[in-house]
């Protein structure tokens, strides 16, 4: 790797190469403790890649951290829109309301020093498991929103309380004219007792979520359990996973989930969603209700690049109260989108890697679970493969979703639609002829197009 190149990071090295462990870049490091380390490692696996794979695991944190540290410039004569909601920035109290909205996205980032995943020694998923983190980050915001009550008739959804925790970041543009030094000071002074915010039925039910994520095998939308559920599909611990497979993978995670029995999830299939399968999973004998349903959609925006079409049409499905964000990215950098501001999409990268939280410790902390620096990238540089979520609570919002979305992708009807609806039913595409076929569409690729740099694992017909 490069180390003057840190824009990008290239996926699909050798299990060998990926085999990264718990190991952090320190200022300094003596020659004497370079070599008990390197002695010590020797004795216990034998391997002297591992002292190749623990510079890129380090390399990777320190270029992934001075990439947080990039501040984004937000228009305040544009408005925002972030998942159906829209901000207008020039007022304090809509920026201060962005503020805690964004705040309250679950941020799942490389972690390290978590147990052993399935299969192999590897205990960091950084360089490879970016595209599990932004589908868990999908998963954890239809979560929230499937599982915390609205506020009000005015549909204000639950917002992390981080003035509890946290003080004033340094968002650019935001300046609110009542947030005075000695204001902030104040704030930071503050105190509530953690049990006083754990006795808060949302608070508590964001911690369980929070927990349902943990890098751990016991959580069940966990690495370890994603990386397992991945191995039905060909895939393993260190291997490069496209949108859609990890689609499949969160919708078997759910289903095999006991904490969830009222949520499936969908995923459509070449580009369509069959509304007799999706009413096929929901409907229940009477007097149980419809199921809540997440519908995942894949698709491919264009060849090697992005369509410029089709760029309307995201934005119409992210001004959507019902859109619950999209699995996408730059090519091989994985990352979640969850709004935009004129021709930039806003979103929240997981390539930076922390510490793994102990989830089983009483009142674990939880700052390292969200993020306070929005970050936007422009459309044009938008990888083509993405997966883009929905979430219903009931019938009725199925309804309307099918019709809002139907509206939406319309609008790309004159190059070709994103995906379209069918009211016929489908029988679920076989996880081996899955695999089979993603396998070797991979072949094909390494040997027909090397230099490509597409994110997904399949190919535009």
């Amino acid at each position: 790797m490069d180390p003057t190149t840190s824009s990008t990071y290239v996926y699909g090295r050798s299990a060998a190469v990926d085999q990264l462990d718990d190991w952090d870049l320190l200022p300094s490091v003596s020659a004497g403790s370079l070599s008990q380390e390197m002695c010590y490692e020797d004795r216990v696996a034998g391997d002297k890649s591992k002292l190749k794979s623990k510079l890129v695991s380090a390399w990777n944190s320190v270029k992934y951290g001075w990439s947080l540290k990039q501040k984004s410039k937000f228009s305040k004569s544009s408005p925002l829109i972030m998942l159906g909601k829209t901000y207008n920035l020039k007022d304090s109290g809509d920026g201060e309301r962005f503020r805690r909205s964004f705040a309250s996205f679950l941020w799942l980032t490389y972690r390290r020093g978590f147990p052993q995943l399935p299969g192999s020694s590897l205990t960091t998923d950084s360089g490879w498991g970016c595209v599990l983190r932004t589908g868990q980050m999908l998963l954890a915001h239809g979560l929230l929103i499937h599982l915390m009550p609205a506020v009000s008739e005015l549909l204000l959804d639950w917002t992390w309380p981080v003035r509890y925790s946290a003080v004033k970041d340094d968002l650019d543009l935001l300046h609110p004219a009542d947030w005075t030094a000695g204001e902030v000071g104040s704030k930071r002074g503050r105190k509530l007792s953690v049990g006083s915010l754990l006795d808060r039925p949302m608070e508590a039910t964001h911690r369980r979520v929070v927990g349902w994520f943990a890098d751990h095998p016991t959580a069940p939308f966990g690495i370890h359990k994603l990386v397992e559920l991945g191995q039905s599909s060909g895939k393993k611990a260190g291997d490069w996973y496209g949108p859609s497979i990890v689609a499949h993978i969160l919708k078997k995670a759910v289903a095999a989930s006991v904490d969830l029995p009222n949520l499936v999830i969908y995923v459509a299939q070449d580009c369509t969603i069959y509304l007799q399968d999706v009413r096929g999973l929901c409907e229940r004998p009477l007097p149980q209700s419809w199921k809540s349903v997440i519908v995942l959609v894949p698709v491919r925006l264009g060849g090697q690049e992005l369509n410029p079409s089709y760029i309307p049409c995201v934005k119409k499905l992210l001004m959507l109260q019902c859109c619950i964000g999209i699995i996408g990215g730059k090519p091989k950098h994985s990352l979640f989108f969850v709004g935009f501001q004129d021709d930039h999409l806003l979103y929240l990268d997981p390539h930076y890697c922390q510490p793994a939280v102990n989830i089983k410790k009483d009142n674990f902390p939880l700052e390292s679970f969200h993020c306070k620096q929005p970050r936007k990238m422009a459309f044009s540089r938008m990888d083509p493969s993405c997966t883009i979520g929905f979430y219903a609570k009931d019938q009725s919002e199925f309804e309307l979703m099918c019709a809002a979305v139907n509206e939406a992708v319309s609008m790309s009807a004159e190059t070709y639609p994103m995906f379209i609806f069918s009211e016929e039913k489908r029988r679920d595409v076989e996880e081996e002829s899955i695999s089979s076929s993603i396998t070797c569409i991979q072949r094909n690729d390494k040997l027909n197009n090397e230099d490509g740099n597409s994110m997904d694992e399949f190919v535009l017909i």
